[in-house]
């Protein structure tokens, strides 16, 4: 009898060491995860994920915003659940959500006016501020701190929070932080000291929809309607280097618009980034060479 209670407790110690190695936030801590379903505006709804078993009541709360040209794309695809689960295991709350599709039907291309494609971008924008809001006001319930909310998204949605975060708009919301797959900015004139904030970003070199560096949207020339020149990935770390401002850009110099999608995998990079720079409040300016999988 005696020996088996050893036994037990040599494995229970053993047990109790790896848990205490897993660094929550960084890394996997927790199995199982619930969603649960809002709807915060007219018809728009939002997905709430936690782990059931986190107890923690004040957690980072990450905004996912889907991709899809602002005409397609859902909150509940496999992709962007998948990708909240991961994030939710680690212990953040994460809230995917749905806006309004304004081109759906229609071209964002170049033949889509300059004017109204900024008109889209302040759309979601104000869907975006208003799950948000929406959010807060149930931070308590919910158990995250409305002091650390991440923007997080893809292609159209990645345009659509950094025109949240870096473009001035009404709303009193300070974001702690922005993550951008394959994403870019219409203006680099309001990332200032004052407004920067610790920011990730995915991008390959030869997107030839959103621009890596400095170039039109969809590359249209300059007497199409909807030229639009962008910010891309490389250009906005290159102000916030001048900052001081925390980033990592993660960079495939063979890649292209796939990383709108390719990004979602990389939950060990994001999840450190935002525990470093965000939580911790780290000061980190990291360079990421990607490959693509051929």
């Amino acid at each position: 009898m005696k020996k088996t209670y050893v036994l037990f407790l040599v494995g229970f110690l053993f047990v109790t060491m790896q848990i205490k190695a897993q660094e929550r936030f960084k890394d996997v801590v927790f199995n199982t995860v619930k969603s649960e379903t809002f709807t915060y505006s007219d018809t728009l709804q939002l997905d709430f994920y936690s782990s059931k078993q986190d107890m923690l009541a004040k957690k980072p709360l990450l905004i996912l915003v889907h991709g899809g040209g602002f005409s397609s794309g859902k909150r509940d695809n496999p992709m962007e659940k998948e990708f909240c689960r991961e994030m939710a295991k680690r212990g953040y709350a994460v809230a995917s959500m749905s806006y309004h599709l304004t081109r759906k039907g229609k071209s964002f291309g170049c033949d889509y006016s300059s004017e109204g494609k900024i008109e889209t971008f302040d759309s979601v924008t104000n869907d975006i501020l208003d799950a948000t809001d929406f959010l807060i006001q149930k931070s308590k319930n919910l158990k995250f701190d409305p002091s650390q909310i991440v923007l997080v998204g893809s292609s159209a949605g990645a345009e659509a929070v950094l025109n949240t975060v870096y473009m001035p708009n009404s709303s009193k919301i300070k974001y702690a932080g922005v993550v951008s797959f394959a994403g870019a900015l219409v203006s680099l004139e309001h990332l200032t000291k004052e407004t920067a904030i610790p920011s990730v970003f995915f991008h390959g070199k030869k997107d030839n929809l959103v621009p890596y560096y400095i170039a039109p949207h969809h590359y249209c020339k300059p007497n199409q309607p909807g030229f639009l020149t962008l910010f891309g990935a490389k250009a906005i770390t290159e102000k916030l280097q001048k900052l001081g401002a925390s980033y990592l850009l993660a960079t495939d110099p063979e890649g292209n618009h796939d990383w709108a999608n390719l990004a979602y995998k990389f939950t060990d990079e994001i999840a450190d980034f935002i525990s470093n720079a965000i939580i911790h409040k780290e000061q980190i300016t990291y360079n990421l060479q990607l490959a693509s999988k051929k």
